[in-house]
Formats: structure tokens, C-alpha cells, sequence
């Protein structure tokens, strides 16, 4: 198994250079294969979705598409894949913002029985509370 970063998350799905998009796509669609997949971490999944949305503009049906492609490939294993499946679907459907969506998940996963914020619009998801 091999890790991948942000930045090759990135380049690889908004193709935007290109010499590293090219090294990207090389890498995912010839490189990895399901022996020998590519991981992607909680962490770098996050950071993806954050960069797509702040510095691509991208809309949350797109990024949602994005990271429903990367749930959906064979040769990446994307970290907590239950909790980014929510997520994604919380983002897709408008429930709130993918990260919040994703600390709610893991939350309720390590048996929390809800987490606390002070931020009103985390409210609007499942399995957040005021303090």
C-alpha cells in the first residue's frame, strides 16, 4: 500500500498542472492496483474537500462527486470509509460542512453519545449538541 497526499488528491482530480497532474494520474490509474492500493487517510481526505471547496470554488454536489469517486475506486482504501460515506452524503444533500459532517461520524463511531458545539450550524447534522 502506498499513502497519498492532499496534493496528489488534488492534482489528480482538478488537473490543473501539468506536470503534476500528469504524475498523479499516473500514479492512480497505472500504479495502484488493488494489491498494492493507494491509502488515503482521514486527514487528507479532509484537507481534499477543504482545498476543492476554498481555493477550487467547487460546488458541494461536485465535491461530494469527487469524493464519492475516490469511495468508489478499487485501488485507493480511504481511512474510516463508513464515516466519509456519511459525510459525503450530509455534504451532497446540504446537511452542513463535510469536516463537521466527518467529527460527527467519528464521534458517534467511538460510541460518544453526541459531541458538543457552539457552532450553529454544525447543529443542523445529527449528533451534535449545545453545551
Amino acid at each position: 500500500m502506498i499513502g497519498l497526499d492532499t496534493n496528489v488528491l488534488v492534482r489528480y482530480l482538478t488537473q490543473d498542472d501539468p506536470i503534476q497532474s500528469l504524475k498523479a494520474t499516473e500514479i492512480i490509474e497505472r500504479r495502484l492496483t488493488e494489491k498494492n492500493p493507494g491509502f488515503v487517510s482521514i486527514v487528507a481526505i479532509v484537507q481534499t474537500v477543504w482545498v476543492l471547496d476554498r481555493a477550487y470554488n467547487l460546488a458541494a454536489h461536485e465535491i461530494a462527486a469527487a469524493v464519492e469517486g475516490m469511495l468508489q475506486a478499487d485501488v485507493l482504501v480511504v481511512e474510516n470509509e463508513q464515516e466519509v460515506f456519511t459525510a459525503m452524503i450530509a455534504l451532497k444533500e446540504g446537511q452542513g460542512s463535510f469536516a463537521d459532517a466527518i467529527i460527527a461520524a467519528l464521534g458517534a463511531k467511538a460510541g460518544c453519545s453526541c459531541t458538543l458545539t457552539f457552532d450553529h450550524k454544525a447543529l443542523r447534522l445529527s449528533g451534535f449538541d449545545l453545551p
